[in-house]
């Protein structure tokens, strides 16, 4: 079976080592860039993605990349701590949370495709058109792709994957109506700096509210003069419509200064912020769910299908999921028809209820509990949110993200077994 993939970010490129891993081979991936620079800053991995990355044989690898976090601490404006609770292997999880540089880590997925597939990473290749025979479910897909110097190619394929991002140009040719991404009214500034160590050196920390909000955690070890490279995101709501430019690098010192007072003996953010390499803005976007995923023998995966915002840090952990079950299922099920059926039924669900708790701001709800019931702070937060609350809402996220730790450990791999179709 030739398959076709739409993007090589970290979805489309993790759906390819899902597939290859499943027997698949005949694998093509157009990606509408013309290199791949590994852009971008800090993401998370979470243990239910990790684990199917050590499936995958990749983890070890990506490992190395970044660090392993062992706890997750919510504080409120004043420092005081709301909340905290381990992470990954710390948790009792057979596999770590990791914290990676997203540049990095799609170059290291891009070569482990180059030396598991070979050369099948077009770049400059962007998606403008679907074709299907009239009817026919045999019928092979066509997907056209305008390319650098203005002509255009198809490439003719079994199934397409798109996995081609928050703007996909599958799903606008599936649903022409949608517009533009959903903003929430905040804008984030994210970026990484090399600091000094914060709490342990090891932890995530979330600082703030809904209104207001600073993420921070660490990307490297120590260097030799005892800093750390850390990644951060700052976050306010404001008014008006979001700049056009979403990506736009911007001066640091006026967002240093909306964070004044924000300095306590473990960590000073306004001094993080104008530590920055470079201070990327663009708006918090989403889009709304949609009733269906797969068109024929085309199929959206990670943000194409379900592009939610960063609360709980769960997109790449959610693309790798998709990844994975469409894999096993390609490899399992009678057709592909039956397959994609089978994908769609598995994770569409998931991912809407997962949408709705991020537009909640998912875990973060505890930062905004707190500073409801308690805006000037607090002597002790269990007079403000008591522990079952603040278990409640963490269970609760995790339920729906997939990471349940009795559920992950008790879940079936999604490994094809021998002798499957794709073998």
């Amino acid at each position: 079976m030739r398959i076709i993939i739409a993007g090589a970010g970290i979805g489309g490129l993790i759906t390819a080592l899902s597939l290859e891993a499943a027997g698949f081979r005949d694998i093509v991936i157009a990606e509408r860039s013309r290199e791949i620079r590994g852009l971008g800053v800090g993401l998370n991995l979470l243990p239910h993605a990790v684990r199917e990355l050590t499936e995958l044989g990749v983890a070890d690898r990506i490992a190395e990349l970044g660090v392993e976090p062992g706890t997750l601490a919510y504080y409120n404006r004043f420092g005081q701590e709301i909340w905290s609770e381990p992470r990954g292997r710390a948790a009792g999880y057979d596999w770590p949370q990791l914290s990676v540089h997203r540049g990095r880590l799609q170059i290291a997925l891009r070569d482990v495709v180059e030396e598991r597939l070979g050369d099948v990473v077009l770049l400059g290749h962007r998606l403008v058109g679907v074709e299907e025979g009239s009817g026919d479910p045999e019928a092979p897909i066509r997907a056209e792709f305008a390319l650098a110097d203005g002509s255009r190619t198809r490439l003719t394929g079994d199934l397409l994957i798109a996995a081609d991002g928050i703007h996909s140009a599958a799903r606008a040719l599936r649903y022409p109506d949608q517009g533009e991404p959903i903003w929430s009214g905040l804008t984030l500034w994210r970026g990484t700096a090399v600091i000094d160590p914060f709490l342990d050196g090891r932890t995530m920390v979330m600082v703030g509210d809904a209104e207001q909000k600073f993420v921070a955690y660490p990307l490297s070890a120590p260097q030799p003069d005892g800093r750390m490279r850390v990644n951060f995101i700052a976050e306010r709501r404001v008014g008006g419509s979001p700049d056009a430019d979403w990506n736009r690098q911007v001066d640091r010192e006026p967002i240093a200064r909306l964070f004044d007072g924000w300095s306590y003996d473990w960590l000073d953010i306004p001094a993080a912020i104008r530590a920055a390499d470079e201070l990327l803005e663009y708006p918090m976007v989403d889009r709304d769910a949609i009733p269906r995923w797969t068109f024929g023998r085309m199929t959206l995966v990670g943000d194409a299908a379900h592009a939610m915002y960063p609360n709980g840090s769960n997109g790449g952990s959610q693309a790798t999921l998709d990844a994975r079950t469409l894999a096993f299922h390609l490899a399992t099920a009678a057709s592909v028809q039956d397959a994609l059926a089978a994908y769609e039924a598995d994770r569409r669900p998931a991912t809407a209820r997962l949408l709705e708790l991020t537009r909640q701001t998912g875990p973060e709800r505890v930062m905004q509990l707190a500073r409801e019931r308690a805006p000037e702070g607090f002597a002790r937060i269990e007079d403000v949110i008591g522990r079952e609350e603040l278990d409640g809402i963490a269970a609760e996220y995790k339920r729906a993200a997939g990471f349940d730790p009795a559920q992950l450990q008790a879940r079936s791999s999604l490994n094809a077994p021998a002798g499957a179709p794709g073998e």
